[in-house]
C-alpha cells in the first residue's frame, strides 16, 4: 500500500471512530444530523461523508439517531426495513410530525452546541481507543468523491 493510501486509510479510520463516538454520545430520545456531526469534527460541509461512515456503523452505534437536516429519516434503508429506523426512534420516545419528520427544535442534539469544547475534545480523543475499520469501498470514496475532504490524497 502506498504511503498516500495508508495515510488516507489512517485518517478515515480516525475520523470514523470519532464520528461513531459522537453518535454514541447523542442521548437516547434525541437526534443529531449528519451536518452537525461533521461540523463538530471540523468538517462543516461533511454531511455526505458522515453518511458514508454511518452506512458502515456496527450495532453498538445508535445510527438511528442520525437524520438529515430536514428532520427526515434519510438513512432508514440501511436498517433492513423502511420502518425500522422510525420504530427505534419511537421506542426512545421521539414523536413524529404528520409528514413523518422529527422536530429538530424539540429533539435535536447538536454536539457543537450541546457539548463543551472540552467534552468534544475528550470524546474525540477517547475515540482513538475504539478504532474503526473502513471498507475498501469507503477508502475509494474518501480518495475520489468530490464531497471528500481527502479527494486526491
Amino acid at each position: 500500500m502506498s504511503d498516500e493510501a495508508h495515510s488516507t486509510q489512517e485518517q478515515t479510520s480516525t475520523l470514523m471512530a470519532q464520528t461513531f463516538a459522537l453518535v454514541r454520545a447523542c442521548p437516547e430520545g434525541r437526534v443529531t444530523t449528519y451536518g452537525w456531526i461533521g461540523k463538530a469534527l471540523g468538517y462543516p460541509r461533511g454531511a455526505r461523508m458522515i453518511g458514508w461512515f454511518m452506512n458502515e456503523a456496527s450495532g453498538d452505534v445508535p445510527a438511528q439517531r442520525v437524520i438529515n437536516s430536514k428532520g427526515e429519516l434519510s438513512g432508514s434503508w440501511a436498517f433492513g426495513s423502511p420502518d425500522r429506523m422510525r420504530q427505534l426512534l419511537e421506542g426512545e420516545g421521539i414523536l413524529f410530525t404528520d409528514d413523518g419528520r422529527v422536530d429538530l427544535k424539540r429533539y435535536g442534539w447538536d454536539p457543537s452546541r450541546d457539548l463543551s469544547a472540552e467534552e468534544r475534545a475528550q470524546i474525540t480523543r477517547d475515540a482513538a481507543n475504539s478504532p474503526a475499520t473502513p471498507s475498501t469501498r469507503l477508502i475509494g470514496l474518501m480518495r475520489a468523491d468530490v464531497a471528500s475532504p481527502f479527494k486526491g490524497a
